[in-house]
């Protein structure tokens, strides 16, 4: 496979290509990370008044601070034994408690005094002894019980350490500090294209396990059955806020039931789709999941509700959990949006995660087949851009974009609009839905994207949809991009041909290929664009671009006018996305739920946290994080 875009070096802030697939490196990280996310709450960090002055003044110098003003202090008392004793105690026996000390120190005088009162020289010798039996006694214990501490507080947090591996920074550090140094090795790894550089989030991690003291009701309430509408992705997510509502309700979920009856109309079930077996083990801390309704309700008809969008927490827990307990079998008709975004408890946001990025994982031969694409774009260590060129039927249909069609094209549009009675609007403009941005870019005006941004004709780009609708649609795309690929010429007619016929399937194996890529630009603010840039978030804040298609037509409008030059455009393209690939910032709430950030598309705050706003401890220093001075983050 000819993929050739420009080589790329393992980095930090560079490409994630350094994590092929699922890669070791990124799991081992991700491992060290998820052995330290336990909830920062649960710590009690006031420390007394006595540490922190011993670190002097501020707390935010680190270790060579705290060093530097222990020993100003140390110096300037040098005549004074008592005080330099006592600095010596804390330094050195900093891990015994302070009651112990003085314990001991009782013992060693009262045993001195002995010594001192010259009756006999085998009373001196046994007091020698027993100070030095009782010493030995009172180490091994202080040792052994520090010990045993910080095992059980670094399994929970102690201290957070996020290990670079950014060679450029490396190396920038190297030839700075140690202009001499010449290494063949330093010239042999080029730093990382600009193009495939990941923004920076250093210091946020995912923070998602329980609350250590969550405790289940040992009695259901009775069984909750969902119907998750909509695409894979809308039901994806739906799926996650249902596990959030039967906590909440104190139900058993049983396996939700798939929407058959969307655009696409795949039969596929949830056991088909994912690993079923592994969402009710990974669940089981949190809620009860059963395969099937037992027996004894197995002929009763279920009460049919569907809940209100956008709910908060309460109406679950007593107006849903009421009904309930009154029909003992209750069936959820919707499952999308049904949970607010914002305002919801932290361990209630936790769960949406912990069954977003932990529970729902795609079933064997989807995950296998999608890490086999990987691996192949991958080829020869090059990366690769997924792009959801969402230019497709259904979409062109329901955003009403045809101005890039042909009359009879857009006519096919219209009519098959009106056929759908779910799609509430119907007579829409095209020109002024491109204008103000709702258009899914045209694959011309992906090209175009593409190239101003920087990324070379040789860039192997995976296309992250359904094919693009109208006749000839692709072929400015491809004048431009030759490397394209899709699940369709990637893998095998073998391998494809068990999942082929079904739509959602053929998503799951997009979906992980774009998870996957070292940038995702998706052209569209659709179901899977929301789902997929959320959970590259969550794994790190991989770049992510979300172009601005209302300032883009208008610049993409300038070019084609002569108005601009190339040089020009390019330039104000990218400036105009220099802060909208995909760095950390705050979801914010909005007027209303429709108009703020989807809480699947941005789950920071409530499963990504910031380092620098927490305190952390470690067992030879105390320091307080300060939030950072710098500007407030881009997205």
């Amino acid at each position: 496979m000819s993929s050739g875009g420009p080589t790329a070096t393992s980095s930090t802030n560079a490409s994630p290509r350094s994590h092929p697939g699922p890669t070791t490196t990124r799991r081992r990280v991700d491992a060290i990370a998820a052995d330290r996310t336990s909830n920062f709450s649960d710590f009690n960090h006031d420390f007394s008044d006595e540490e922190d002055s011993l670190g002097g003044s501020s707390t935010t110098g680190g270790p060579h601070h705290f060093h530097h003003n222990y020993h100003c202090h140390n110096h300037s008392h040098r005549h004074h034994p008592l005080i330099k004793y006592l600095l010596l105690r804390r330094k050195f026996f900093f891990f015994v408690p302070e009651s112990w000390l003085l314990g001991v120190e009782d013992l060693t005088a009262a045993i001195s005094r002995g010594l001192r009162s010259g009756k006999n020289m085998g009373r001196r010798i046994f007091g020698v002894l027993m100070l030095m039996a009782v010493l030995s006694v009172f180490l091994k214990v202080s040792f052994w019980s520090q010990t045993e501490r910080n095992i059980h507080e670094n399994s929970n947090l102690v201290i957070f350490r996020h290990f670079k591996d950014d060679w450029a920074r490396a190396q920038r550090s190297i030839i700075e500090h140690h202009p001499s140094i010449s290494t063949p090795l330093l010239h042999k790894l080029p730093p990382i294209p600009k193009i495939w550089m990941k923004p920076n989030s250093d210091d946020f991690y995912q923070c998602i396990p329980p609350p250590r003291n969550q405790i289940r009701a040992r009695k259901t309430n009775g069984y909750l059955l969902v119907h998750a509408n909509g695409g894979l992705n809308q039901m994806r997510t739906g799926i996650c806020d249902m596990v959030a509502a039967a906590m909440l309700m104190n139900a058993t979920l049983v396996l939700p039931a798939l929407d058959r009856e969307s655009f696409w109309t795949d039969p596929s079930t949830f056991k088909d789709i994912f690993d079923w077996r592994h969402f009710m083990e990974a669940l089981k801390d949190d809620i009860d999941v059963v395969e099937y309704l037992p027996s004894q309700y197995a002929a009763k008809k279920p009460h049919e509700k569907a809940p209100v969008s956008w709910s908060k927490a309460n109406y679950y827990r007593v107006e849903m959990a009421t009904l309930l307990k009154k029909y003992k079998v209750l069936r959820f008709t919707h499952s999308d949006s049904r949970l607010a975004n914002n305002g919801l408890a932290a361990h209630i946001q936790r769960l949406r995660c912990r069954a977003n990025y932990k529970a729902l994982r795609y079933a064997k031969e989807i995950e296998d087949l999608g890490k086999k694409l990987v691996d192949r774009l991958r080829n020869k260590s090059e990366p690769y851009v997924a792009l959801h060129l969402r230019y497709e039927k259904d979409m062109l249909a329901f955003t009403g974009c045809s101005h890039n069609l042909t009359a009879e094209e857009a006519e096919e549009l219209r009519v098959m609009r009106f056929k759908t009675p779910h799609w509430k609007e119907k007579e829409i403009d095209s020109k002024t839905r491109r204008l103000q941005g709702g258009c899914p870019m045209t694959p011309r005006e992906a090209a175009i994207f593409l190239k101003a941004m920087g990324y070379p004709s040789s860039t192997a780009i995976y296309i992250v949809a359904g094919p693009s609708y109208g006749s000839g649609s692709m072929a400015p795309f491809l004048a431009e991009f030759p490397n394209v690929f899709s699940h369709f010429n990637l893998a095998t007619s073998e391998e494809l041909e068990p999942i082929k016929p079904y739509q959602n399937r053929l998503a799951a194996l997009d979906y992980i290929v774009a998870l996957e890529s070292d940038v995702f630009i998706y052209t569209y603010h659709g179901n899977m664009a929301k789902a997929v840039q959320g959970h590259r978030r969550f794994e790190g804040f991989r770049k992510t671009i979300n172009p601005d298609k209302r300032n883009f037509v208008v610049l993409i409008d300038q070019l084609d006018d002569g108005a601009l030059s190339w040089e020009e455009f390019s330039l104000q393209v990218q400036s105009l996305h220099s802060d909208r690939i995909g760095a950390p910032y705050q979801r914010q709430a909005g007027s209303s739920p429709k108009e703020e950030e989807n809480f699947y598309a941005n789950p920071l705050p409530g499963c990504v946290c910031n380092i620098s706003q927490e305190i952390f401890v470690s067992p030879k220093l105390v320091q307080t994080v300060k939030p950072s001075n710098r500007a407030a983050l881009n997205r």
